[in-house]
């Protein structure tokens, strides 16, 4: 879907204009319109891939954590919580995200540059720094790495990949992908952290409890 989106945009508040508190183009727009141009010279295909990873590349990281969850039950019921552990920190993730991107207030590079983007432009208000999208599937790749090396592995790979399509497909600015994905990995690293001190205690209080059959088989 090709969306062309119009020049700078300010948001009116009473008599008065906002300020923006960020301009993400005075940061790095050229290399934005660089990525967004080369898209745009691309094969169909390739474009198309992109865009679908883009749009539905999140639901990998739920079959990773469903899949790690599962390897993990038939361990021990240390491992088991750490891996329930994984759904619960890519929450906190994204919470700690949408508040930034509440105090930041950086329109999109689709609205501020005059550019035709793969993907639809988001609507006025949903801010763009830091990316969303980037900050969620990063947090699902640290806390893998604490379940799984070799699902972790895959969940870093794919993470790096949606980072980048969210500027590919023109939502995103450098900067923003770049900085989701420093947030998912902080939050996830120290929560995950916090759980493998914790899982045993954890285990012991949730055994023989109606979680128990979460924890590990039979």
């Amino acid at each position: 879907m090709t969306a062309t989106v119009a020049g700078p945009q300010q948001l009116a508040v009473g008599p008065s204009v906002k300020t923006l508190a960020l301009d993400g183009a005075s940061i790095d727009g050229s290399a934005y319109r660089d990525v967004v141009g080369l898209a745009h010279r691309s094969p169909g295909w390739l474009d198309a891939l992109v865009s679908a990873w883009s749009a539905y590349g999140l639901v990998l990281f739920a079959v990773l954590t469903v899949a790690g969850w599962w390897r993990a039950r038939r361990v021990d019921g240390v491992a088991a919580v750490t891996a329930l552990a994984v759904p619960l920190t890519v929450v906190a993730a994204y919470g700690v995200n949408s508040v930034i991107k509440l105090l930041v207030h950086e329109n999109r590079p689709c609205r501020t540059l005059a550019v035709k983007t793969l993907e639809s432009c988001p609507a006025p208000g949903d801010w763009s720094f830091p990316s969303n999208h980037a900050a969620i599937a990063a947090a699902a790749a640290v806390a893998l790495l604490f379940v799984s090396r070799r699902l972790g592995a895959w969940a870093v790979a794919g993470a790096l990949a949606m980072a980048a399509s969210r500027v590919w497909v023109g939502v995103h600015y450098p900067h923003d992908v770049l900085a989701g994905l420093a947030v998912g990995a902080a939050v996830a690293f120290g929560l995950m952290t916090l759980v493998r001190r914790r899982a045993g205690a954890v285990t012991r209080l949730l055994t023989g409890t109606p979680l128990s059959p979460l924890l590990a088989v039979s």
